[in-house]
């Protein structure tokens, strides 16, 4: 199996090519992504799932600040934490001395765990880099399971658990020693 065809075949998602767009700023937009992932509008959840595919496809970030963009408007948008979350993830054997993990978003997108999409602490907590810098919350389920088959790395000033997935070293969390 080639992981960059496969890499490159799970990228062929819904996305809009926002790099590319530099609309106008149109204004804020009362559209928030809440910390648990669920989009709101005007205080209403949007509840359909294709409604909520078509935003993320248009969302764009510039420093700190969330927008949708389209070729014509710009819109600011409120993100509580991180804009997608990491729901569910699975392993894919290779030929490599370990299985590559296949992380997949709460918006139905699939990235592997490498060192394109690598999986970092951002604010004490594990998230994964997925598609134009855009980052993905590691949920607390997928965690727990990430936990029990994270292995221990012992220094010494620290112990450390990491994930493998294929030739690349992750780190899910340190504990001072």
């Amino acid at each position: 199996m080639n992981l960059q065809q496969l890499q490159q075949q799970l990228e062929v998602q819904h996305k809009a090519p926002v790099e590319r767009w530099n609309p106008t700023f149109c204004g804020d937009i009362d559209i928030v992504i809440k910390a648990d992932g669920r989009w709101f509008y005007m205080g209403s959840e949007i509840t359909r799932q294709p409604l909520v595919r078509l935003f993320a496809s248009v969302l764009k970030q510039e420093g700190d600040e969330f927008f949708l963009v389209t070729p014509v408007e710009k819109v600011r948008i409120q993100v509580e934490d991180l804009p997608f979350l990491i729901v569910s993830w699975s392993h894919i054997p290779t030929e490599m001395a370990h299985d590559v993990i296949r992380v997949e978003t709460n918006i139905g997108e699939s990235y592997l765990l490498s060192r394109d999409h690598p999986l970092l602490i951002i604010n004490d907590q594990p998230a994964v880099m997925i598609r134009d810098k855009l980052y993905a919350r590691v949920h607390r389920n997928v965690y727990y399971q990430w936990a029990e088959i994270a292995e221990e790395q012992v220094t010494h000033q620290q112990t450390s658990y990491v994930l493998r997935s294929g030739n690349e070293v992750f780190h899910l969390a340190s504990t001072a020693r």
